[in-house]
């Protein structure tokens, strides 16, 4: 076959000698190849994924077995049984060559497949360029059907890199975040000497020698490699050279660089790496919403770019991976994109794309300010309800003000702009981009939010839990120190730690220390490896106190009191699946305050507001907040300290079908007390 002689010929070849002359694409009733220089890769008819992928013949898939061997390949939960590989009832394949805009030839091939039971379309494609060593991928779905117009929502749609040779050596989420491979890996089905202590999390302690436990974690879950889209830009494994002849080092990486057609906004975050280099490109893992397949939907999501690339012997993984960052723009390979727009459904091209610029007087004391551009009219968290519409954000300069984002498809088009040490958003709807224009707002005034004047406050507001116990903090056991949030929860007994439960004096106690990550209704028991046995406690688990001493002159003429809490996730029986269970009491949660010995009208935290989030190591999910008031008579001055009870439900569980802990819970982003 042709493959054999491509790989021969690369065999004989070093890497510092390649220079690109050709591309070839070979197409048989059993396989499409498409190959350069370097990079080979061969799609299998059979499964509809590729299942050859050689760079310098160095084989980076290791053999097809079971589910292992293979990729990129798409893979969905999206039909009336719930997951589907699509390629292996009828496929359909389509080859594309060409030369695009800067005369470099490309070669792709699409596969195609109507789902028989209710006639979804789905497709993969793959493009390979000469002088690339990389695979720029779009995945589609589309339904028509106005007999059945609700087919239900795609809650996962995704392409994944899965190989089965152990040639690789290490996960990496980003520069901060990495680790050796847990060896055997659980999550690639190597079971050994590990135990399950809740869905798809093993405790590893038990293991000598074992690189992952001595250098990162007694814990491995797929949810610890987890990335928030804000920031993200490449994520992979790496070779280090270990299992290859010539210690030639290798990585594999999903480059981002285009995010527009993904949901949920910055705040967005998912799995990306866990033995698997995952392109997530939807999923409501920590609670974000997901759109639903109705009658007339048709989307493209779309380009991602898998970069595989070589290093010398004793490289490191910061080398290849800072090779792989230099594409994630969505301006690199845009004439390339616009080449090839004739092959790709619904993919937009320059033309149809513009501009928007704007200066933004922020409010005193705003950091790391961000600019949101999503669906007009709705939260951006909840920007899958137009399955047309795109997203895009960008950082504002901090002296300036200035923020511009570039390549956006024309429409229209709600600005939100949020900042650590603000509370609130500013938002702006109407936004109107032309395609081929610029849209300048001008200068914007963002005031931020008040009630009165501000008595205190605890948490940074940031979207984030990360500044309590067990969140941000570096775990101190372990060489490479990771976040204790990573870890899996139940590393951390909230029994232990907070045994008369949480009493936090504004002022004196310690955010880190003194306040948990997660306020629980009742812990242990289900899914609780250190803690098998449920314990509700005596209101100590469920309801945590704040306390704080006011001066008389802080209250004078003054009448009403604002308590506002912002969170960074919660949990509702409905877990993150915003599906309400009409078997569950706590589907809506209700969260009570107690100010001195008097309650609120409760807070009802909606079940298509939750999220599974610190079980599934995040402290950045769906973002809910709310504003108690009352009269500032019920306040005291002077000697007498005041009293704020946050209350849970007691003793409040759910039913949860995977191994997750059945207690309801919430995660404080921040808080803060004003007066008027």
């Amino acid at each position: 076959m042709r493959l054999n002689s491509v790989l021969g010929g690369l065999l004989a070849l070093s890497s510092s000698s390649l220079v690109s002359a050709f591309l070839t694409v070979n197409e048989t009733s059993h396989s499409v190849e498409i190959a350069n220089d370097r990079l080979v890769f061969s799609v299998n008819k059979s499964i509809g994924a590729i299942d050859v992928l050689t760079l310098d013949g160095q084989d980076l898939l290791g053999s097809r077995a079971s589910a292992f061997g293979i990729g990129p390949y798409l893979d969905c939960y999206c039909v009336p049984s719930g997951s589907y590989t699509p390629g292996s009832i009828d496929p359909t394949y389509k080859v594309f060559q060409g030369v695009d805009a800067s005369h470099v030839k490309y070669g792709g091939v699409v596969m195609s497949e109507v789902y028989p039971p209710t006639g979804q379309l789905l497709e993969q494609y793959w493009f390979l360029r000469d002088g690339e060593t990389g695979l720029h991928t779009f995945s589609r779905i589309a339904y028509h059907n106005s007999t059945t117009p609700f087919l239900r929502n795609l809650q996962e749609f995704r392409t994944l890199f899965r190989p089965s040779t152990n040639i690789w050596t290490h996960l990496i989420t980003d520069d901060q975040l990495w680790a050796p491979l847990p060896v055997p890996n659980p999550a690639s089905g190597s079971t050994a000497n590990s135990t399950t202590v809740q869905d798809a999390t093993w405790y590893l302690g038990n293991r000598t020698g074992d690189p992952y436990v001595e250098q990162f974690s007694d814990y491995f879950t797929k949810y610890t490699f987890a990335a928030v889209w804000r920031d993200h830009t490449v994520h992979g494994m790496f070779a280090d050279g270990s299992y290859i002849d010539d210690k030639s080092t290798f990585g594999a990486w999903l480059v981002m660089n285009t995010k527009d057609t993904y949901f949920g906004g910055p705040l967005h975050s998912d799995l990306v790496v866990d033995g698997i280099v995952y392109n997530y490109l939807v999923s409501n893992h920590h609670g974000d919403g997901t759109p639903n397949i109705t009658d007339g939907f048709d989307r493209t999501f779309g380009p991602q770019y898998y970069h595989f690339n070589k290093g010398p012997a004793g490289g490191s993984w910061q080398a290849l991976r800072d090779e792989a960052v230099k594409f994630a723009s969505p301006s690199w390979n845009a004439a390339f994109y616009d080449s090839i727009a004739q092959h790709v459904p619904n993919y937009v091209p320059t033309g149809g794309r513009g501009s928007w610029k704007a200066q933004i007087a922020l409010p005193k004391g705003a950091k790391n300010a961000i600019a949101v551009l999503a669906q007009d009219g709705v939260d951006f968290q909840d920007n899958v309800f137009d399955t047309t519409a795109y997203q895009y954000w960008a950082d504002i300069e901090s002296s300036s003000g200035k923020v511009q984002i570039d390549r956006i498809k024309a429409g229209t088009y709600r600005l939100t702009v949020y900042a650590d040490g603000i509370f609130g958003d500013y938002v702006h709807d109407g936004i109107v981009v032309k395609a081929g224009k610029t849209t300048d707002s001008g200068r914007l005034v963002w005031s931020a939010e008040s009630a009165g004047r501000e008595l205190w406050r605890i948490g940074t507001p940031d979207k984030s839990a990360g500044e309590w116990r067990h969140g941000d903090v570096r775990d101190a056991q372990h060489p490479l120190h990771p976040p204790e949030y990573r870890i899996y929860f139940g590393a951390y007994d909230f029994i232990d730690d907070f045994p008369n439960g949480v009493r936090f004096h504004v002022g004196t106690s310690d955010e880190a220390k003194d306040f948990n990550y997660i306020h629980w209704s009742v812990f242990g028991g289900y899914a609780n490896f250190l803690r098998p046995v449920q314990v509700e406690g005596h209101g100590e688990i469920n309801n945590w106190t704040i306390t704080f001493d006011l001066k008389e002159e802080q209250l004078r003429h003054t009448s009403l009191a604002t308590f506002t809490i912002q969170l960074a996730g919660a949990k509702t029986a409905a877990g993150n699946t915003d599906v309400f269970n009409a078997t569950q009491e706590y589907n809506n949660l209700p969260f009570v305050v107690v100010v001195n010995g008097h309650e609120l009208e409760p807070w009802i935290i909606p079940y298509y507001q939750s999220s599974s989030c610190g079980v599934r190591s995040g402290v950045v999910c769906y973002q809910v907040s709310h504003k108690f008031t009352f009269p500032t008579a019920y306040l005291t001055a002077g000697e007498a300290t005041n009293e704020i009870i946050l209350s849970l439900p007691y003793n409040a569980t759910d039913y949860e079908s995977a191994l997750l802990p059945r207690s309801v819970y919430v995660q404080y982003d921040a808080l803060r007390l004003e007066v008027k």
